[in-house]
């Protein structure tokens, strides 16, 4: 007879953070499988993707199977409504002014990290725009990372000490946010891993772009402005025809 047993779904507890349980399978090669439940067979456990079994399932050999890992992701609460760009642009501006930095750094973060969407929650258990893991945004006081004001300031203090830390070397500090400072300290730099080399690239390059955008529009504006300039300053040093001659009042 097959024995079964399942993931216990979704946290029904409305005090704590709504969050799917799901589990790892961990193979003796290394590889892991997650996965809603499973069942086992004859010499094999059948590991079913979702809680739907149509959706499919994967066998492994019962023996190849060394762990199995349980799981809770964080979910946001479906009642919270997404933030819009201007509420953003209000959350980063303040973020920007007290804790002094620079407001564009902070929008090409939030847009590597989650693309603006307030409600994002990653596979990993990131949550809300600038992505806090629940261990950072209880260290860092935020009490509810999918508020998008307490998830921008945390996060904003978080990448200014990073900065601070690390003697304001951007590559360095973006690293440590992808990776964790120890990373970088254990490899005394960006840590070799091609999704931290990604991530930093994105944000630098997103950064300069913006930079060199404003810088392009502010010299457009002077030449715009310019020709006016000149004009006027020719009429203002151009001399007075007699007709032009300011009258002087003359006493009675």
């Amino acid at each position: 007879m097959a024995l079964a047993f399942s993931a216990a779904g979704w946290a029904a507890d409305s005090a704590a953070p709504r969050f799917q349980v799901v589990y790892e399978a961990v193979l003796r090669n290394g590889f892991t499988i997650r996965h809603d439940h499973q069942e086992k067979l004859q010499g094999t456990t059948r590991l079913y993707l979702s809680a739907d079994p149509s959706s499919g399932f994967v066998d492994v050999p019962t023996e190849e199977i060394v762990s199995v890992e349980r799981q809770e992701i964080p979910l946001p609460p479906p009642a919270t409504a997404v933030a819009t760009r201007e509420e953003v642009e209000r959350w980063v501006n303040s973020a920007s002014d007290q804790h002094r930095v620079d407001p564009d750094l902070i929008r090409s973060v939030i847009k590597a990290e989650s693309g603006f969407n307030s409600r994002a929650v990653s596979p990993k258990g990131a949550q809300g725009l600038m992505q806090l893991m629940p261990e950072t945004a209880s260290q860092l006081g935020v009490k509810d990372p999918l508020a998008p004001g307490e998830n921008v300031e945390g996060g904003t203090r978080y990448l200014r000490d990073l900065l601070v830390l690390y003697n304001n070397d951007m590559a360095k500090a973006l690293a440590a946010y992808n990776a964790g400072p120890q990373r970088v300290a254990q490899y005394h730099g960006v840590p070799p891993y091609r999704e931290t080399h990604a991530y930093v690239a994105r944000v630098i390059k997103d950064f300069n772009r913006t930079k060199l955008a404003a810088r392009a529009a502010a010299r457009q504006n002077d030449k715009t402005a310019a020709p006016t300039s000149k004009k006027q300053r020719a009429e203002e040093t151009k001399p007075q025809t007699k007709s032009q001659k300011a009258t002087v009042p003359v006493a009675n």
